[in-house]
């Protein structure tokens, strides 16, 4: 029983630390661009490799988090940027991305295509000139890896970091199982990243998101 207990604990440790993570990954590096009022905003959706014809199950998740990162006052203002390269000699990820929003998600508003990129900074590099004149810039993809994205922006277009905002790419309980994993593999991705590139503001409403008032009504 004892040996049970342990390794449910374990377990609840390891879950709450995946959440953690992948929740402060989602919080880093974005600005304090406002996020009311009708501006106009772009969603970067990163690929994942994908040498099938239909979109995998990660870029269907990528897909499905870009959409809903759009912010419903600036629905109409909102370009959608599916962003990767083929994998091999079939159709790019970013039009296979683009098909589902399109055929499964009955997304209409407007998509543009990246699909030149093989790598993060490829795609940073390369949607780089589609983010001009926007006043809010989300980036969709697991959490680390929109992390990643975020510091390779701030690398090449400081200017452009600046419009950095949350997309919705972390919600509480979602790949709640696999979080720990993703968290490991998170860590090992962002090794690259400066001190000042992994760098938070929690703001009091963040630390109210996490840690919810006891009593609350």
């Amino acid at each position: 029983m004892r040996r049970r207990t342990v390794l449910a604990v374990a377990g609840a440790a390891a879950l709450a630390w995946g959440e953690w993570l992948n929740w402060r990954w989602s919080r880093t590096l974005v600005g304090r661009t406002a996020e009311s009022g009708g501006a106009s905003e772009a969603v970067v959706v990163l690929g994942f490799r994908n040498p099938q014809a239909t979109a995998n199950f990660i870029n269907r998740w990528r897909v499905r988090a870009g959409i809903r990162s759009i912010a419903a006052e600036s629905a109409r203002d909102t370009r959608v940027i599916f962003s990767g390269g083929a994998a091999g000699g079939g159709a790019t990820e970013a039009q296979l991305m683009a098909d589902y929003a399109k055929s499964v998600l009955g997304f209409d508003g407007t998509v543009l295509l990246e699909d030149r990129s093989r790598t993060t900074w490829e795609n940073i590099t390369n949607v780089a000139p589609l983010l001009e004149g926007v006043a809010r810039i989300r980036i969709a993809s697991q959490p680390a890896h929109a992390l990643k994205a975020r510091a390779y922006l701030r690398r090449q277009r400081p200017d452009l970091a600046e419009r950095l905002v949350r997309a919705d790419d972390y919600r509480p309980g979602e790949w709640m199982i696999v979080k720990p994993l993703l968290a490991l593999y998170g860590l090992r991705t962002l090794r690259g990243l400066t001190a000042e590139e992994r760098k938070i503001e929690l703001s009091s409403a963040a630390v109210t998101e996490w840690f919810p008032r006891v009593g609350r009504p």
